[in-house]
């Protein structure tokens, strides 16, 4: 079978372990995003697989109409917004998904961009590659309040992280956040606003739905402190467009850690935040550890296998009838 990666970033799936369930067929790779739909026709077209990362690619009907070889899309992780599921289903395309989503990776990331960003650390560390002394002071963790906004699962494992740090925990959300907070021994905020309004550092880590769509607004961030911290390894989206750099650039909050965009990848230095130095950015990461791949990874590689023996595949479309 020939089986397309797009978008494999960090240009390493060949060196994962479970590669070798498919290193026999006929694999290509491509590090690079395609140019555009038509650049990304020519790599896809002659796909009998393809292997989704998350969602680095959007399957839209535009695209899968312009791939008539391709029968399966093996999904890395369990979902994706950027997959037309009704387009594949009518096309005859089985999209076969992951099974596991840890949130251990992803609750490491905003942990770090906390420390890192409190202390200052990304920013002295390139000053003393340059030549320069420390010129900033940063702000101590322990004793501040560190804001969770969404206490699932990823949230919890922060939550937990900062309490060790000696930060005291402000919880708020759905009623369950509430609850598994009041279990913890965790603080629940009187209300969203207050969340923003106490918070030294807030963590957002709510679903992203249809409902959670900008679920932070301009107000959200204008009740902020000026030496507060917001951290968004979640989803950019979570965000009303054009808030965050809004704020900012107001002062309310006076810094921000940020692992998600809009718009992925970011190239060529091409985002506002990459020039503020009160933001720190990173390439969205937050999934991408080692572990995570081979597990992510030898899922959608199972699946493979899977289609090629004639098994039963854990399909995100069930009603499909796939192409022969």
């Amino acid at each position: 079978m020939k089986i397309v990666i797009p978008d494999d970033y960090q240009d390493m799936v060949d060196q994962l372990e479970c590669f070798s369930l498919i290193r026999h067929h006929d694999v290509i790779r491509y590090r690079e995003p395609a140019r555009d739909l038509t650049h990304l026709v020519e790599r896809l077209c002659d796909a009998d697989v393809v292997v989704a990362i998350r969602e680095r690619v959007e399957f839209s009907r535009a695209l899968l109409e312009r791939l008539p070889k391709l029968k399966l899309i093996a999904l890395v992780g369990r979902n994706s917004k950027m997959i037309d599921f009704a387009a594949c289903t009518e096309l005859g395309i089985a999209v076969a998904t992951g099974k596991s989503n840890s949130p251990v990776a992803p609750a490491e990331l905003a942990l770090a961009l906390i420390v890192a960003s409190r202390r200052n650390v990304a920013l002295e560390a390139e000053r003393m590659k340059r030549g320069e002394w420390p010129c900033t002071l940063s702000h101590r963790l322990r004793g501040s309040t560190l804001g969770i906004f969404g206490l699932g699962a990823i949230g919890e494992l922060v939550a937990q992280g900062g309490r060790g740090l000696g930060m005291d925990v402000l919880v708020w959300g759905r009623k369950s956040s509430l609850e598994k907070a009041a279990a913890a021994g965790y603080a629940s905020a009187a209300s969203k606003q207050a969340l923003f309004e106490r918070s030294d550092v807030l963590s957002l880590h709510v679903r992203l739905a249809r409902d959670t769509y900008g679920i932070v607004g301009s107000d959200d961030l204008d009740r902020m402190k000026p030496t507060a911290l917001i951290v968004n390894t979640s989803r950019a989206e979570l965000i009303a467009p054009g808030a965050l750099l809004a704020a900012l650039r107001k002062g309310r909050p006076g810094y921000a850690a940020v692992d998600v965009y809009e718009h992925e990848p970011v190239t060529n230095a091409n985002h506002p935040f990459l020039s503020m130095p009160n933001v720190l950015c990173t390439p969205h990461l937050g999934w991408a550890e080692w572990t995570n791949f081979e597990l992510y990874f030898l899922e959608a590689f199972e699946q493979i296998v899977a289609y090629q023996q004639g098994l039963p595949l854990r399909l995100a479309n069930p009603e499909v009838q796939p192409r022969s």
